[in-house]
């Protein structure tokens, strides 16, 4: 690595790295292209946000707005089916997850801060920075997923609209194989990087990519996982194909749902012996594609369905959302996937593609802001507000996702994505930063809303009523603390160490010295506010409802 960071590509006055990392002592510093197509990418932005609201404004019928007529909500007053009522456990083992990922995530914030001292413990002696790191991720990884699958059997279940035999059976079995995955995984991980599994550790342990820490042997139960599940949608769904109205949303549903296993697997296509850009280029398909990409299709697809299904917006105009969204998205975010690549071998082309085809994957997202109060009025302030009440906290959480798909993914995303900016911060807190804000509040709030839609159709008004204190406690504690958590830690903390990388290297940025400063670890110490309010007043009393959910769900289930 070091040699190709330094060593001249044949013919070019740059090194194979793009000269990344910033080192002047040995002749490392940005190249022009690296500023030319930073400011092109601004370009590309401004013009593309331009564009995209001028096609828009002329076509007023494709924003969010209620249905002239209206239309009946397919929804019914309460499903009670068995497999629906499955289905709550899955949002009770979300939220335990969700807890188990904050606190592990307050230890890793807190090693880095002081990695020898957790209030009188040597933490490292029995958790590892790696695998605290290597927990937070998989458990975000998780709870984000189940959260999504649970959303999907929901949805698919009141789009059939009809309790396929043994549905309920096989639900409780996918159940079974999800638990067995996510703590097989977990614990085989620390037995991994404890040693015990000596060779098998790439299979059984961790295999040590970023994002993809889950053995491999956990990795291939965790597709066959992911095909049940869609094999569950599928016989859900199959009744709606059955009906001209609904054939075409079916269809489309489904594809959006094959998208989330199918194009996982590129994830197996590396192993252990792959050359590094190789094992890089998967990685960050799984990553940016993967996750920023098919799964926002299938969330952008759920929402629309949501809507449907609470009869606040036609089927036409559902379908049309779908479309629309997916061209933004897909347009600039599979060029822009390279924006992953600047530096990690990828010649200077990608660099050119990568950085202007990325600045449009901010465009959907100012769409998306500009959408909000439309959102808003149809889903809120509607005429009709029978299944605005009913699903109050739901849509709040939805209005939320596309609050922080600007912020996160849109205005912090773009920040570190142009070239100059990501050549002296890659890998900083403004990453961190970056990756907080989109990945919970546009997934993560995603996810949780998807699991309020199903604890709301599995409960009566009385306990609804009990549990609707606990929502909107964690609505508030979840938006706040996290804004918290960027406001106060994570972005100062992100200037500081760009600012130490253009004046005195990014070696020395990323180093242990600095990074264990006074003033970083200040920082780290004042991330504590937005977490406790994030875990105490967010995450905890999530858990409280969904667990009041279930309780009752039971003790009706037991007479």
């Amino acid at each position: 690595m070091a040699w190709a960071s330094a060593a001249n590509r044949p013919g070019e006055s740059y090194s194979y790295t793009n000269n990344f990392p910033y080192d002047p002592i040995v002749g490392n510093t940005p190249t022009t292209v690296a500023f030319v197509y930073s400011v092109a990418s601004i370009l590309f932005l401004l013009g593309g946000i331009g564009l995209t609201l001028f096609i828009i404004g002329r076509h007023p019928e494709w924003d969010w707005h209620s249905p002239q007529n209206g239309t009946t909500p397919w929804l019914p007053a309460q499903m009670t089916s068995p497999s629906q009522k499955a289905l709550v456990k899955f949002v009770v083992f979300v939220a335990f997850l969700f807890i188990m990922q904050c606190l592990v995530g307050g230890g890793v914030a807190h090693m880095r801060a002081d990695p020898t001292n957790f209030y009188g413990i040597n933490l490292a002696e029995y958790f590892s920075s790696s695998l605290l790191r290597t927990f937070h991720l998989q458990a975000m990884i998780f709870w984000l997923a189940t959260g999504f699958a649970t959303g999907g059997l929901f949805l698919s279940r009141v789009l059939g609209g009809k309790e396929m035999p043994r549905q309920a059976p096989l639900t409780n079995i996918l159940f079974a194989a999800l638990a067995i995955v996510v703590f097989g995984s977990v614990l085989s991980e620390w037995d991994g990087l404890s040693g015990l599994w000596d060779g098998m550790t790439f299979w059984l342990g961790s295999q040590g990519w970023e994002y993809l820490e889950i053995g491999r042997a956990w990795q291939w139960l965790l597709i066959v996982g992911l095909l049940f599940w869609f094999f569950l949608v599928v016989r859900n769904t199959v009744p709606a194909l059955k009906r001209p109205p609904v054939r075409k949303l079916s269809i489309m549903f489904l594809i959006a749902a094959f998208s989330i296993p199918f194009f996982y697997l590129p994830a197996v296509f590396v192993d252990n012996t792959t050359n590094y850009t190789i094992v890089d280029t998967w990685r960050f398909w799984i990553i940016h594609l993967w996750v920023e990409g098919f799964f926002e299709l299938f969330a952008t697809t759920m929402v629309a369905l949501t809507f449907i299904e609470l009869g606040l917006v036609s089927k036409q105009m559902g379908l049309r959302l779908i479309f629309l969204d997916a061209i933004l998205i897909f347009m600039g975010g599979i060029i822009g996937t390279g924006h992953h690549w600047y530096f990690s071998g990828m010649t200077q082309p990608n660099m050119m593609l990568s950085s202007c085809f990325s600045a449009l994957e901010v465009v959907p997202l100012v769409v998306l802001c500009v959408e909000a109060w439309s959102f808003r009025k149809t889903a809120l302030l509607g005429p009709d507000q029978t299944m605005a009440k009913k699903f109050y906290w739901p849509l709040m959480f939805m209005l939320g996702v596309g609050f922080w798909n600007f912020i996160g993914a849109g205005v912090l995303g773009f920040l570190i994505n142009m070239p100059i900016v990501s050549y002296f911060e890659v890998g900083t807190y403004l990453t961190s930063n970056h990756g907080h804000a989109a990945m919970f509040g546009v997934f993560g709030m995603l996810s949780l809303a998807l699991c309020l839609m199903v604890l709301r159709e599995s409960a009566s008004d009385e306990v609804w009523a009990k549990a609707e204190k606990w929502i909107k406690c964690s609505f508030w504690g979840l938006n706040i603390g996290l804004m918290l958590m960027l406001v106060l830690s994570l972005m100062p903390a992100g200037f500081l160490q760009l600012w130490d990388a253009f004046s005195s290297g990014y070696w020395h940025a990323r180093s242990v010295e600095f990074t264990n400063s006074g003033l970083l670890s200040f920082f780290g110490y004042f991330r504590m506010p937005g977490d406790l309010v994030f875990i105490f007043f967010g995450a905890i009393p999530f858990f409280i409802a969904s667990w009041k959910v279930w309780r009752f769900n039971s003790k009706t289930s037991v007479k």
